[in-house]
């Protein structure tokens, strides 16, 4: 049988060409006058996901 993906991993995370899993950073809609511009700069850029946790989010995905 073909493989389901998890979809609600399908949106939180996209996959590079090369491979790495990104995410995009949470807490950063609303409530921006109580955070520093430094923190808020920091959550614009996607981050990179651990290589155990990238490992198991590939597999859900159904790409090697």
């Amino acid at each position: 049988m073909k493989k389901k993906i998890k979809k609600s991993v399908s949106r939180r995370f996209k996959i590079t060409k090369t491979g790495k899993v990104m995410f995009s950073h949470q807490y950063k809609s609303h409530l921006k006058i109580n955070k520093s511009s430094s923190r808020k700069r920091r959550q614009k850029e996607p981050g990179e996901l651990s290589p155990v946790f990238a490992k198991k989010v590939k597999q859900m995905l159904g790409v090697r």
